[in-house]
């Protein structure tokens, strides 16, 4: 062999050995300062926070990283072998670093004097991603290929992949390639074509700038290199190649599908969780099951956005939002950027009007995402000019008077889909639903729009309830010995109490006297004079500590005579909590929303208990001997956790006080809601001085609702605005929805309750033959003894005795 030759082995023998040496003295010097690979095995990716309503449908997503994790068997393998194909298609091949492609950087290294390519395999992306910054530097490259060492020999290569494809980022927030499908598609993986896989695919290189939403024609050439390789390396062929290449770009941005909408709901959640799991709450997986119902909760958002927007229609219209001059008519895309500020709010939809025509009938606008539209003079007649709270302007007589050229006005679709001129309410509202028996809220709508203003005011705002306080003075006196019969006189009264600054006059809203007033009668009709007579005899602290059963705050209630009338306060959620009560047949629940947490695996984080209405069930407020209770049941009820609610009022006075709420709604200030045609409906409407809150506080045997209308900084909501105006027609349109599928169920009447037919006028037995007598319902040992003496009676019947006018349940 030649000396050169001979020297020249020698020579590539010595550097190999160098080589060798010198990168065991790197792996040996690096290696135990990298950290430990074995920990890749019990990874947690980062996954937003979701919440589910009770069906199992989105309500809210809170997260930086949108990621929905799949296993490897979940990913589609047309999935990752576009990806291989890009990234690494020798990846089942090589040990963790592929020497051909760091053979091909360094060459390209040499040639350009750039480091144009980085020679990684996907196990040193994984490497990168989970461990090492981004910085380009020699030393970080070594550090990667020895984790990539160290990783192939912790996972299995499915193993290195399923992580791979979950942890990179591949734009717009999307974080592995489940997110991807939904972010570009909408779609499952199992629902991609193969363009759209290779698009995906194409995105590790440059997620920003390949990405198909904002650079379309990028992508689209990154696709199709990604199919290219794809064909070059076997994993499709020609025909399904040209196929995928002819598709066109179809991406766009999609939102995580938000099922139920209830934006109050999810920030109460929200708020809540944070307390207890602080940030990791954004990017553990947390999911949260609550007890929203889907139909429940649509029904009182569209119930409360209409009530309020009919509410500011009988008040007048307060102009356009804004007036805009232009030199020429602005095209669609200028209409649009001219639009671009003002953003829809509680499904009303920002417009410009661009012109009316001659005969000043037609208006033609630009609706902001939506297109052309046109107005008729229908469309705005109801604009007559807001005064002042009580005072309208003219009705118009034509478009002109109400909307210009140039006018940003905002519209609302109704249910023919024509277009309609409204206006953002200045009065707000609240609308919460739950069950009696548990406390489960169905339903929660805290405002017009959570984005518009997100205070919440089913739980925050304290006002005051009004005459539907008045149910809770009633049952008071049902328990001092009242009955529905007893009278009261609705006459004029004057009171200088020291608990009230001036000498007081209270009088009915009609501003009339009825005289001896019956207490089912007084509280159907809401006669002020009788509720004020009622509790000064009961005692106000009697009431008050009353109240406090129901969960109301005493402090939040005025130890005055005021408080006969509702000038107490109270948020909306304390007083469905308050009507469960009669609902329920005597019992206290709490309202919640959250049924259980899951983390990311399924396991349980935390689990309601909420107290239960159990009519067999032994409770601390009650005796044993005054319930029929199976002790076998009870056994298996505390086995499973089971935890009662606590009786906090009779059966008996439960009972009586549903059937008085039952005629508030048959015969008084609830009757509107007969339009409902249903038999198993009660309620009070609620109504402040000058009409400062309209409440309408309602139940069936299976749902309490609460709606409330008024304005978050206190003042009149106008003549006439009471809660049977205001707040009922909001109550009935959720009922509607919520109710549709339900059937009617009974109030049953409890053990012990007696109906006598007695005389209207003096609430006593009514004589026999008499032909004005109603039939009214007692407790055992409180129907009335004697008979009336007024004699009415003008057939000659005969008499029959007060036994047989006696029916019992």
């Amino acid at each position: 062999m030649p000396r050169f030759l001979l020297r020249l082995l020698q020579s590539l023998f010595a550097l190999a050995i160098i080589g060798m040496l010198s990168l065991a003295a790197v792996y040996y010097f690096l290696a135990p300062k990298l950290p430990d690979t074995a920990s890749l095995r019990e990874v947690r990716l980062q996954i937003p926070l979701r919440i589910y309503s009770s069906e199992g449908l989105m309500i809210a997503e809170f997260g930086e990283k949108r990621r929905i994790p799949a296993g490897y068997d979940a990913i589609p393998g047309t999935l990752i072998e576009a990806f291989l194909a890009a990234e690494d298609d020798r990846f089942f091949e090589h040990p963790g670093v592929d020497y051909q492609g760091i053979l091909r950087a360094a060459y390209s290294l040499l040639v350009t004097g750039e480091k144009t390519q980085g020679g990684s395999t996907i196990t040193m992306q994984v490497a990168r991603n989970f461990f090492l910054s981004r910085e380009k530097t020699y030393l970080r490259k070594l550090n990667e290929i020895i984790l990539a060492l160290k990783i192939e020999q912790t996972l299995s290569k499915e193993e290195i992949l399923a992580l791979y494809l979950n942890k990179i980022y591949l734009g717009s927030r999307a974080y592995g390639v489940g997110a991807a499908a939904e972010v570009y598609y909408g779609k499952a993986l199992s629902e991609l074509t193969l363009a759209e896989m290779a698009m995906i695919a194409g995105l590790p290189k440059a997620p920003s700038a390949s990405n198909p939403i904002a650079n379309p024609e990028r992508a689209l050439q990154r696709r199709n290199y990604v199919l290219s390789r794809m064909l070059s390396v076997g994993f499709i062929d020609k025909a399904a190649y040209q196929a995928a290449v002819a598709e066109p770009v179809s991406a766009r941005y999609h939102n995580r599908d938000v099922e139920v909408y209830a934006p109050y709901v999810a920030e109460m959640i929200r708020t809540t969780l944070f307390e207890t799991y602080g940030e990791q709450l954004y990017t553990d997986g947390i999911k949260v099951h609550t007890t929203i119902n889907k139909v429940h909760q649509q029904a009182a958002t569209s119930a409360l956005q209409e009530a309020l927007s009919a509410y500011d229609r009988r008040h007048g219209y307060r102009g356009a939002i804004q007036q805009l001059e232009w030199s020429s008519l602005p095209d669609a895309e200028q209409a649009e950027s001219l639009l671009d500020p003002f953003q829809a709010i509680g499904g009303l939809q920002p417009a410009l009007v661009l012109s009316l025509n001659e005969a000043d009938t037609l208006a033609d606008v630009y609706i902001r995402r939506t297109g052309n539209a046109s107005l008729t003079f229908d469309a705005v007649s109801w604009a007559q000019p807001k005064i002042s709270t009580n005072r309208l302007g003219k009705k118009p007589k034509k478009l002109s008077e109400v909307i210009t050229a140039g006018d940003v006005i905002y519209l609302k679709q109704n249910q023919d889909n024509d277009w309609q001129l409204a206006q953002i309410p200045e009065a707000e509202a609240a609308m919460v639903a739950l069950s009696p028996y548990d406390g489960g809220i169905t339903a929660l709508q805290g405002g017009f729009d959570f984005f518009h203003n997100k205070f919440n005011r089913v739980t925050q705002t304290k006002r005051q309830p009004g005459s539907g306080f008045k149910p809770i003075i009633y049952s008071a006196a049902l328990e001092r010995g009242y009955t529905a019969a007893s009278i009261i006189n609705d006459a004029p009264v004057v009171f200088d109490d020291v608990g009230l600054e001036n000498v007081w006059r209270p009088e009915n809203y009609s501003g009339q006297f009825y005289g001896p007033t019956r207490l089912r009668e007084a509280l159907t009709h809401s006669r002020n004079l009788v509720s004020i007579r009622l509790m000064r005899d009961i005692g106000i602290n009697y009431v008050v500590d009353y109240a406090k059963q129901f969960g109301f705050d005493p402090d939040q209630l005025p130890r005055n005579l005021s408080l006969a009338l509702g000038s107490g306060s109270a948020a909306p959620i304390d007083m469905a909590r308050a009507y469960a009560v009669f609902a329920n047949g005597g019992y206290l629940i709490e309202p919640y929303l959250i049924k259980r947490v899951e983390d990311s695996d399924g396991n349980i984080l935390q689990q309601a208990e909420p107290a239960t209405v159990c009519e067999t069930c032994i409770t601390p407020i009650e005796a044993p001997e005054q319930v029929d209770a199976d002790p076998e049941q009870q056994l298996v009820q505390q086995w499973m956790g089971f935890k009662p609610a606590p009786r906090i009022i009779s059966a008996q006075n439960a009972y009586l006080m549903s059937s008085m709420l039952r005629d508030v709604v048959k015969f008084g200030t609830g009757r509107q809601a007969l339009t409902l045609g249903r038999n198993d409906l009660a309620g009070k409407t609620g109504t402040t001085n000058d009409q400062v809150d309209a409440w309408f506080n309602g139940f069936t045997p299976e749902l309490v609702a609460v709606s409330w209308v008024g304005f978050d900084t206190p003042r009149s909501l106008g003549h006439f605005e009471t809660g049977g105006r205001a707040a009922l027609p909001m109550w009935i349109d959720f009922m509607r929805e919520a109710l549709a599928n339900v059937p009617e169920e009974p109030f049953r009447p409890p053990v012990d309750m007696v109906t006598v037919r007695i005389d209207p006028e003096t609430g006593l037995l009514a004589r026999p033959g008499s032909d004005d007598g109603l039939f009214e319902t007692f407790r055992t040992g409180e129907v009335p003894q004697t008979s009336s003496q007024r004699s009415t009676n003008e057939t000659g019947e005969s008499e029959q005795t007060d036994d047989a006018l006696i029916e019992l349940f």
